[in-house]
């Protein structure tokens, strides 16, 4: 309940760290710099809890679309944990449980919820439809290999996230890795489903992931999306699901290591690294995707400005990816992140996320700059 996170509510001293990356002391936060009004960053949503649990405001649908703004980018936790000592995205995240049980959320957020009840994923397609990505490859069924690769709903039916599975999943073999597919059994990982407030739902579908993993033996995970990363890394573990998890480009960058994996060099060419908020600021991985990219003769890594700890969320996460609830618009985060990259004088930006491939691609399109700026998914350089 909003009242557990009492203390943490109380403590907010209004200081705005929360608005700001004080190493580089630029904007961090994707809503409060998308709309400006208190109300879509940390300190506003502190400040709106509070008036909840004082009596002076009441829980609805308009205050909760201001809430779902929210990526879960986790920079605001960045920023003020060590500066105050507050944790935002707690009480953030417990005002959206509380509007799901009290039916208070978007219709956005409710259509969202209601195709995963339905189908099981935000595209309405059949399960069947699950393993079709890996139709012409020589990818087996999980069949006590070493690994399990998940490769999640986007990469199982969104056809960006379709070739990035295919291109992950052809460096996973040439490394050499043991591993095999769930097709149709998989089941979504429940990462957007837990973070737009359905936590009932969360845990009925991580309980099954994990009594499905456990029945065929599974031990050894690696995760196509960051998101499914957290969820299988940081809460499937409350439920009894104690599995070993890696992000992919944790597995290719120790294969490159090990030289079990050998880089082929392209064309000398400037390169960013875009860091996908559940990977580095939710996970702490900031240096696996930078080994890859260095290891890769003719890439020059250069970093925007505001990269790992301080990196600027692309928009897609905590459900933004389906529910659109950020919107669009030149003030939109993925549209200035692409600015930030271009500014670098790189000519392309890589990351390791569908979510912000696609969140990129896009901003690309919108900004017409093709002619200036391209992205690739990290795995792409090694085919």
């Amino acid at each position: 309940m909003l009242t557990d996170y009492r203390s943490t509510i109380y403590h907010c001293l209004k200081c705005g760290a929360c608005k700001q990356a004080f190493d580089i002391y630029m904007p961090i936060c994707p809503s409060g710099m998308k709309y400006g009004f208190d109300s879509h960053y940390a300190i506003g949503r502190i400040s709106l809890a509070r008036a909840i649990i004082d009596g002076e405001i009441n829980l609805d649908t308009a205050l909760m679309h201001r809430v779902y703004t929210c990526t879960h980018c986790g920079a605001c936790d960045e920023q003020c944990h060590d500066a105050v000592g507050v944790d935002p995205l707690r009480v953030i995240q417990e005002l959206k449980y509380e509007a799901v049980d009290k039916g208070l959320i978007p219709p956005e957020v409710r259509d969202y919820l209601k195709n995963m009840n339905v189908y099981g994923n935000p595209y309405m397609l059949p399960a069947e439809d699950r393993g079709k990505w890996a139709l012409n490859l020589d990818i087996k069924s999980f069949a006590r290999q070493e690994y399990l690769f998940y490769v999640g709903d986007m990469g199982s039916y969104d056809a960006l996230g379709q070739q990035i599975a295919r291109s992950v999943a052809k460096a996973l073999a040439a490394a050499g890795i043991s591993f095999g597919i769930l097709g149709d059994k998989e089941m979504t990982d429940g990462n957007e489903i837990n973070l737009v407030g359905e936590k009932g739902l969360y845990e009925y579908l991580a309980t099954a992931n994990i009594n499905l993993f456990k029945e065929l033996g599974i031990k050894k995970i690696i995760t196509l999306s960051p998101h499914a990363y957290n969820a299988f890394k940081n809460d499937y573990p409350a439920w009894g699901g104690d599995f070993e998890v890696q992000h992919y480009s944790q597995v290719l960058a120790q294969a490159i290591s090990n030289k079990k994996l050998k880089v082929k060099g392209i064309k000398k060419v400037k390169v960013t690294f875009h860091d996908p908020c559940f990977l580095g600021r939710h996970n702490k991985e900031y240096d696996a995707p930078r080994q890859i990219l260095k290891a890769i003769p003719g890439v020059e890594l250069v970093e925007m400005e505001r990269s790992r700890n301080n990196a600027l969320c692309c928009g897609g996460g905590g459900g933004n990816f389906f529910t659109d609830m950020l919107g669009s618009g030149t003030k939109s985060p993925s549209r200035i992140r692409v600015h930030e990259a271009i500014d670098t004088g790189a000519k392309i930006i890589a990351t390791t996320c569908p979510k912000c491939f696609n969140m990129l691609d896009d901003a690309i399109k919108a900004e017409n700059a093709e002619d200036q700026m391209t992205i690739k998914d990290l795995s792409q350089f090694l085919l």
